[in-house]
């Protein structure tokens, strides 16, 4: 068995679903867990800690990313060869809109490419797109969790901290007028994996989303440590939409 695990995610064939919510932080799939049926801790390899369990009979895991898109392309190249078809990113972010507050859910329809993971395998031309059935289900389950939450396109990053207080960055000036840019255009959110979710997925004929919680407002200065009901009912909406996706699945095939 040992020879058929992947090198970086560490599993092996048969003990990841079809369906995979995955955050960033390995302690993040231990707490999804909890909302899984029969779920166990079946790897914890470098930044990839993964808990399968099942939701209505379907197999469902969840598996942390670590931070950025390079550890985003690698767990998607792998999980994939696993028959993982469906990516949920269950992550945070930064609010770039006025409008959007700590505790907020933002749901992303797309990326901006800010960041270099993506170049890698195609030009900047190709967009960074939202399935748009989990961009639905992640609506839907937020709207019956009665949680505030914003729609729209977010920006991937490469540098957390410049983007957080760009006044003591070399490149001040550039960046402040970087982040108005993006504020005019209407980008709801700031993250650092997106983009590379979508786009290598996309490559791969599989489907993702993004579904994220703020935790720094615009211009704040800071990242702010969320009430943890917060980040539980979070967490509980983007399962609840994984159940939206894998019943309106299961309801497409009976058809």
């Amino acid at each position: 068995m040992a020879e058929e695990r992947k090198y970086h995610v560490g599993l092996a064939p048969g003990e990841v679903g079809g369906y995979l919510l995955y955050p960033g932080d390995p302690a993040r799939t231990k707490a999804i867990a909890r909302s899984l049926d029969g779920a166990g801790e079946v790897a914890f390899s470098r930044e990839y800690r993964t808990f399968t369990g099942t939701i209505d009979g379907t197999a469902v895991s969840a598996c942390s990313s670590g931070m950025g898109g390079p550890s985003v392309a690698i767990g998607v190249e792998e999980l994939a060869d696993l028959g993982v078809h469906t990516f949920l990113r269950v992550g945070t972010c930064g609010g770039l809109q006025p409008g959007i507050h700590v505790g907020d859910i933002v749901i992303a329809t797309g990326a901006v490419r800010s960041e270099g993971t993506p170049d890698a395998y195609v030009p900047r031309d190709y967009p960074a797109i939202a399935a748009h059935d989990i961009v639905a289900a992640c609506v839907e389950a937020a709207e019956a969790a009665g949680l505030r939450h914003h729609v729209g396109i977010v920006r991937s990053v490469d540098g957390l901290y410049p983007e957080l207080d760009p006044d003591r960055m070399p490149r001040a000036t550039e960046l402040r007028e970087e982040l108005a840019l993006w504020r005019r255009a209407g980008v709801k959110a700031s993250d650092m994996e997106s983009s590379t979710l979508f786009v290598v997925s996309s490559l791969l004929a599989l489907r993702a989303g993004t579904i994220l919680l703020c935790v720094d407002e615009v211009e704040s200065g800071q990242i702010d440590h969320i009430d943890p009901s917060q980040m539980d009912r979070f967490l509980e909406v983007s399962v609840d939409a994984v159940r939206r996706l894998i019943a309106r699945d299961h309801a497409a095939a009976r058809q």
